[in-house]
């Protein structure tokens, strides 16, 4: 296992600069890699592959739309029962429908909102961001640790992590898009929950 320090960049020209910047203190080609975290639930384009089947917060939503569906084709199926002693025979059958499928989208629309939890659940606050991640090798690299989490703040990284993991062919080669990150600097950190904290 390698020690790794990677710094997550909002922007991929302050990644590129990172990189530059890594280059020129001695950090080899070898010891560098780059690559893009794919929004959460995205994740399976990338090599690494897994990610969660869908939004923790999500998981009731879709009981919510069966129920706001059923909810609102009865209240459809009465507006356009009101509505058909006004209108010719032809029209009321379809104000019927009409009024039941357009209740019925409303009520599905409203009842999954509604059963989406607001609040991100226990256990869940170490999603990673989508971003361009610049991963050194610290066991190869000819600079500290300080030295490489000095050079990604200054470059604008997001976060800043540690992590051990296999480098091989110049990559990171076991990172996993939905493990939590060990922030170890960066402009979240300290504004983000840690791991364990």
């Amino acid at each position: 296992m390698s020690t790794i320090i990677a710094g997550g960049f909002d922007v991929v020209t302050d990644a590129e600069n990172a990189v530059h910047r890594l280059e020129v203190a001695g950090v080899s080609r070898e010891d560098l890699c780059r690559f893009r975290i794919n929004p959460a639930g995205e994740h399976h384009a990338l090599p690494a592959g897994g990610d969660r089947d869908a939004s923790p917060g999500a998981k009731h939503a879709s009981g919510g739309a069966g129920k706001g569906a059923a909810i609102g084709a009865v209240a459809g199926l009465v507006a356009g029962a009101a509505a058909a002693p006004l209108l010719p025979a032809a029209l009321a059958a379809a104000g019927l429908a009409a009024g039941a499928g357009v209740g019925a989208y409303a009520g599905s629309l409203w009842g999954s909102l509604k059963e989406i939890d607001k609040e991100v659940p226990a256990g869940h606050d170490d999603v990673r961001p989508a971003e361009t991640l610049v991963a050194v090798n610290l066991d190869s690299a000819v600079i500290s640790r300080a030295e490489v989490v000095h050079i990604f703040e200054e470059c604008g990284a997001r976060q800043v992590e540690t992590a051990e993991g296999a480098w091989m062919e110049g990559e990171w080669s076991d990172f996993d898009p939905v493990s939590a990150p060990r922030l170890i600097g960066g402009k979240d950190y300290g504004v983000r929950p840690r791991p364990g904290a």
